[in-house]
């Protein structure tokens, strides 16, 4: 199963590290059968410069990507994104061709962007729910969870909460106890509860 990690300039360096760690780690952990190819992409095959200028090497463009089964869009200062066409058309592409769509933190501001006709139930960072609610009216956003499963959406709330909701995906499109071992190689209390 193809997860590809999407990143650009300032992006949270725990949105995007977090879960390409979790599925990793589960598939280090699956007796030889890799369960998960995860992977960081970026607008370009170049250096990207995320939070507090920590340097990322990207495996792939969004030009050169293998096929993916799971999009994560990671948080960050995400504002000169939101004008980015070339990206928004992306996730909007990517959108009606993979199975499931996840967020972390301020990476659902992109997806809401990009799909606008985006009305599900939500959540991200507990400082940008006001800006999302008025951003995106049509979205139904919740407050005080670590994170939302919506089926094909999942959304998380800020940093940390991504370990927890990629966690809930390994559970999810794998199996719980492959998700336990997960939580516990990493030494990461699990909250499980959204």
């Amino acid at each position: 199963m193809n997860i590809g990690i999407f990143i650009y300039p300032d992006a949270e360096v725990l949105d995007f590290s977090g879960p390409f760690e979790v599925f990793s780690t589960a598939s280090r952990l699956c007796d030889g059968n890799k369960a998960f190819s995860v992977f960081l992409i970026a607008e370009h095959n170049a250096v990207v410069s995320a939070r507090a200028d920590y340097k990322v090497l990207p495996d792939y463009s969004i030009k050169d990507h293998p096929p993916l089964d799971v999009l994560v869009i990671s948080g960050g200062v995400y504002t000169s994104e939101l004008e980015n066409k070339v990206v928004t058309d992306w996730i909007r592409d990517q959108a009606q061709s993979v199975k499931l769509i996840a967020t972390v933190c301020t990476g659902v501001f992109l997806l809401a962007q990009a799909v606008q006709s985006l009305s599900c139930k939500v959540t991200t960072h507990w400082e940008d729910i006001p800006d999302l609610r008025n951003l995106f009216s049509r979205l139904n956003v919740v407050d005080g969870v670590r994170w939302v499963d919506e089926g094909n959406i999942v959304s998380s709330g800020g940093i940390s909460a991504g370990i927890d909701m990629s966690l809930h995906l390994v559970s999810r499109l794998h199996s719980d106890e492959l998700a336990e071992k997960t939580a516990h190689q990493m030494e990461f209390f699990w909250t499980k509860n959204t």
